[in-house]
């Protein structure tokens, strides 16, 4: 009996300094595996995640990490921060600093976290916040551990797992596990695990080893697409006091609109007699709708206000009346609110908002989302109203929540839809001028640039910007043009119809190059130049285009006496899977060319072995619309 104690102690003594010795081993860079340190700023050497669900309204999350850091890009990917607010604890926070060589230098407790306001400086109001360490090394590599441990009241969220960080960060080894001793039941989704070296333990423990870096490349596509990913969510939640149940988007959905839009709606009636009177010679809903959303763009504003259940809650109608302010929650939902008073239905809507497109996962309900639009239900498909722009027209919502699955909260339920989704025909850039050429090079244009669809947001703005701005953005704009001077501005903003045209009057010295008796003139004179994306030796990625557009140019070219055309280039024409590409120019008579060009770039996902053909394309194009005609003196 002795005997078997004696060796029991001396297991537990050898497996614990065994352990210890792996631990420090991880504090060395050296140890590094040369597969994982290529193409990588940053490896993660350890990362252990543990959350327990207690109850459904209880959970623990405890994290141990350890990441060598190899240069200052990867400074990014330290991953020394918690986020915390009333319902939240942290039992425990600290971090280690390791040299190179895995000798510690340094040692942080709690207390020398920076504990700031996790939102950003427009926000009023918010019980959100951040401990973070503010940590700069003074050379590399180095190693850091980050320790934590965090007890929640509200589960809606259980954390996700990246066991590939992000691109240029490789992982040696990670391991996402939940315990769950409630009867709350924890589904899981995985994306991509079977690219991967990831095994599955048991169906909520999961172990990733040597995990390569990525390496960024243009044009590709979202990196959760491709890259391993996993959500958790709990079916019978808490949210500050709150329960919810999520079994499916429709139930999720139907809990998000009892829970956080019901008994917010409500408006002062003298609000709802006022807004019945704008609105009474209004015949269909789109009139009704219209006018309520100037009346919203006329009286309030945007701040951002985190409080409420996790910041999803939207601050009462009559509170938004009153203060002349909200963030997105309380800006859709006011205007919802008054829609319905005009007899107008609409839905509040969740949706990712970015400039890129990102998806709410229709597969996998759970909370997702950053911003909040309004949806009305016209003709079997939707208008869809931004609520905090004070600027942007009628059903615009181009460029940040176009083309994606968003969620519509419905007395019925959560439904997915997707938003509106703007053709390359609609996304147009017209630009005609008529250009005076100088026998010295000079010239001096009349130009008119008229924008349409998506690409109506990338303009719209100049006209409230100030005159000096305004000139430096079409310096940049016409960059190919030196010397170039901006001698008046007009703008008319056609909001009803979503278009904007620009005209100016400009001169450029010098602008024609003089070769003796010759002179060389470009006359693509004003186009937006296309970029051309590098060369890949081996393309690892797919890539995709978000958006389609096309570009027209059409301009008028006087040329003086004193010249005469020498020679011109051939019309060419490109048609592929990508767009197409025309070019053309003519001599309408001795003193008058006519320069017209027009590309179409189409929206779509393709592979990685097309992205050659693809470039090849964009330098075609490039080619020619940055070649040259011939004219000598006639003298």
């Amino acid at each position: 009996m002795i005997l078997k104690q004696y060796l029991l102690v001396l297991f537990l003594f050898i497996s614990f300094f065994a352990t210890q010795a792996q631990d420090e081993s991880l504090f060395n860079s050296t140890t590094v595996p040369l597969s994982l340190r290529v193409n990588a700023n940053a490896v993660v050497r350890s990362d252990l995640i543990h959350i327990e669900i207690k109850d459904y309204d209880a959970m623990v999350y405890t994290n141990k990490r350890i990441i060598t850091i190899f240069n200052k890009e990867g400074d990014s990917k330290q991953g020394a921060y918690q986020y915390y607010d009333k319902n939240t604890n942290i039992k425990n926070l600290q971090a280690r600093i390791y040299n190179a060589h895995g000798e510690e230098i340094k040692k942080f407790r709690e207390k020398d976290f920076l504990d700031v306001s996790a939102v950003s400086g427009g926000t009023l109001f918010s019980d959100n916040r951040v401990k973070y360490l503010n940590y700069t090394p003074t050379s590399y590599p180095y190693t850091m551990m980050f320790d934590v441990e965090v007890v929640y009241k509200s589960t809606a969220y259980i954390p996700s797992w990246r066991p590939i960080e992000g691109f240029y960060t490789s992982t040696e080894n990670a391991e996402y596990k939940i315990t769950n001793a409630s009867t709350s039941k924890v589904k899981v989704q995985t994306l991509n695990f079977e690219n991967y070296n990831i095994e599955k333990k048991s169906d909520y423990n999961y172990v990733a080893k040597n995990l390569k870096p990525i390496k960024s490349e243009l044009y590709s596509p979202s990196f959760k697409t491709y890259a391993p990913y996993l959500n958790a969510a709990l079916t019978d939640f808490n949210m500050e006091g709150v329960r919810g149940v999520n079994n499916n988007w429709q139930d999720f959905g139907k809990w998000m609109y009892d829970a956080l839009i019901t008994g917010t709606e409500e408006l002062p009636e003298s609000i709802k007699q006022e807004i019945k009177e704008k609105t009474a010679l209004a015949t269909t809903n789109r009139e009704k709708a219209k006018i309520v959303y100037q009346y919203v763009q006329n009286k309030t504003r945007y701040i951002s206000v985190q409080v409420g259940i996790g910041g999803w809650k939207p601050m009462l109608a009559e509170e938004v009346d009153r203060l002349g302010y909200g963030d997105c929650k309380a800006l859709t939902n006011y205007t919802k609110s008054l829609l319905a008073e005009v007899g107008v239905d609409s839905y509040y809507t969740v949706v990712y908002g970015d400039d890129d497109i990102v998806d709410i996962d229709k597969g996998f309900s759970s909370l997702q989302g950053n911003h909040a639009i309004l949806s009305i239900p016209e003709d079997n498909d939707y208008l869809w109203l931004e609520c905090t722009s004070q600027t942007s027209p009628f059903a615009y919502n181009a460029n940040f929540t176009d083309d994606r699955d968003v969620l519509l909260v419905t007395p019925e339920g959560g439904k997915i839809v997707h938003t509106k989704v703007y053709p390359a025909e609609e996304n147009r850039t017209e630009t005609s001028a008529s250009i005076q050429l100088e026998d010295s090079g000079n010239i001096t244009a009349q130009v008119k640039i008229v924008s349409k669809g998506t690409r109506y947001s990338n303009h719209y703005f100049l006209e409230n910007e100030l005159e000096k701005d305004q000139k430096l953005y079409y310096k940049d704009y016409f960059n190919t043009i030196n010397n170039l001077e901006i001698n008046a501005i007009t703008f008319n903003n056609n909001a009803e119809d979503i278009v904007f045209t620009e005209e100016l009057d400009v001169q450029a010295i010098k602008y024609a190059s003089k070769v003796g008796q010759r002179i060389l003139l470009k006359p693509n004179v004003f186009f937006e130049e296309e970029y051309v994306p590098p060369r890949y030796k081996k393309r690892n990625l797919p890539f995709q285009i978000n958006r389609g557009k096309v570009n027209t140019n059409t301009f008028k070219i006087t040329i003086p006496e004193t010249l005469q055309v020498e020679a011109l280039q051939d019309t060419v024409t490109i048609t592929n899977k990508f767009g197409s590409y025309h070019y053309a120019i003519t001599q309408k008579d001795a003193n008058t060319l006519l320069f017209q060009r027009e590309l179409k770039i189409n929206k779509g996902n393709y592979s990685k072995e097309e992205y050659k053909e693809f470039r090849d394309f964009l330098l075609q194009i490039a080619k020619h619309d940055t070649s040259k005609i011939v004219l000598k003196t006639n003298i």
